[in-house]
């Protein structure tokens, strides 16, 4: 009789445990539920951001355009704001710009404005970046300002000479998500869009 005893009292842990069981079961649930919650909150800031930096882009009045459409004759965009999608950055230009590699292979050379400058935005080869600013025409009195003012050298001075036209950039974003971008910088109102 005294092993039956004995016997009795853990037979009676069974319904404790399953309580705490089915009690873990559904914390465990309110906490996925949670975690789901604030995925969609993210999501959701993440979509209104980019709205937010659609209409930006829309309020430069910049017209989106191919790059086959300039890489030949930018002429006839000239003055006109534009925006360029998703293309490499070939190499550098001083502290000045950049060069797009365009589909044909050339270059296009890329000014960074003012206020895309104080924004600190930095690109590298081979990066992706979409760009919006205004087409101008080269000339020597450009290449001059650039080079009293030091942004570019003698030999980026030689190369920017063989330009005919340069994008005047006033929005640059590098595009993470691209295929061969890097995670380069963004800024706003020149740095990156939005």
């Amino acid at each position: 009789m005294g092993d039956k005893a004995s016997r009795s009292g853990a037979a009676n842990l069974g319904m404790p445990l399953m309580i705490v069981a089915f009690l873990a079961i559904f914390g465990f649930l309110y906490w996925l539920n949670l975690q789901g919650q604030a995925l969609e909150a993210e999501k959701q800031a993440a979509i209104r951001e980019a709205a937010a930096a659609d209409s930006a882009e829309s309020d430069l009045g910049a017209i989106s355009i191919e790059a086959s459409q300039i890489q030949m004759d930018a002429s006839p965009y000239e003055g006109q704001m534009v925006r360029l999608d998703s293309l490499p950055v070939a190499s550098g230009l001083g502290s000045q710009g950049f060069w797009l590699e365009m589909p044909n292979k050339n270059p296009f050379l890329v000014s960074l404005s003012d206020a895309v400058k104080a924004d600190s935005v930095k690109v590298s080869s081979g990066e992706v970046v979409t760009v919006i600013g205004t087409i101008r025409v080269m000339s020597d009195s450009v290449l001059n300002a650039w080079s009293t003012v030091g942004s570019i050298g003698e030999g980026d001075r030689l190369a920017a000479e063989f330009a005919t036209h340069y994008l005047d950039a006033a929005r640059v974003r590098v595009d993470v998500g691209a295929p061969g971008a890097g995670g380069g910088g963004q800024g706003q109102n020149g740095g990156g869009e939005g």
